[in-house]
C-alpha cells in the first residue's frame, strides 16, 4: 500500500544550503527502521506541477504536441516548461534558445497561469 506523503522532503539544508542526504528509512506497516546513507532521488524534490509535466511527457512518448494538447497550453509554453524541467534536473546541457516566444507572450503565459514566474524567468533569460 503506497500513500502520497503529506509533505515533500527538502533537498537543501536550511542552515547552510548544502545538499541533504537520506539517513533513515521507516516502514509504516511494522515500524522497522533502517539507518545509513541512501541514494538521492532527483525526482523526489520536483514540484507537483513538474511531476505532472513529466508524467504527461512520458505518457505521450515524448511528443511535445501531445503535451501541449493535454496541458492546454501553446507549443512554445509546453517546450519552455519542459526545458525548465530539464534545467531543474540538470539535464538541459547547452541552453537551447526559445525563439518562438516574445517577452510579451511569455508574460501573457504567466498571466494566464500556463507558466510559473520561475519558468518565465528561465525562458526570458534564454531570449536574451
Amino acid at each position: 500500500m503506497t500513500t502520497e506523503p503529506k509533505y515533500r522532503a527538502p533537498s537543501d539544508c536550511p542552515v547552510c544550503g548544502g545538499d541533504l542526504i537520506t539517513t533513515r528509512l521507516g516502514c509504516r506497516n511494522c515500524g522497522s527502521e533502517l539507518a545509513g546513507e541512501f541514494g538521492h532521488c532527483d525526482f523526489c524534490a520536483l514540484e507537483a506541477r513538474d511531476v505532472e509535466l513529466l508524467r504527461v511527457f512520458l505518457a505521450s512518448r515524448g511528443n511535445l504536441r501531445e503535451v501541449e494538447k493535454h496541458l492546454g497550453v501553446s507549443y512554445p509554453t509546453a517546450r519552455a516548461r519542459f526545458t525548465a524541467l530539464l534545467m531543474k534536473l540538470g539535464l538541459a546541457g547547452e541552453a537551447e534558445p526559445i525563439t518562438a516566444m516574445t517577452r510579451e507572450q511569455v508574460l501573457s503565459e504567466v498571466a494566464s497561469g500556463a507558466l510559473s514566474p520561475a519558468e518565465a524567468a528561465e525562458v526570458i533569460a534564454q531570449l536574451g
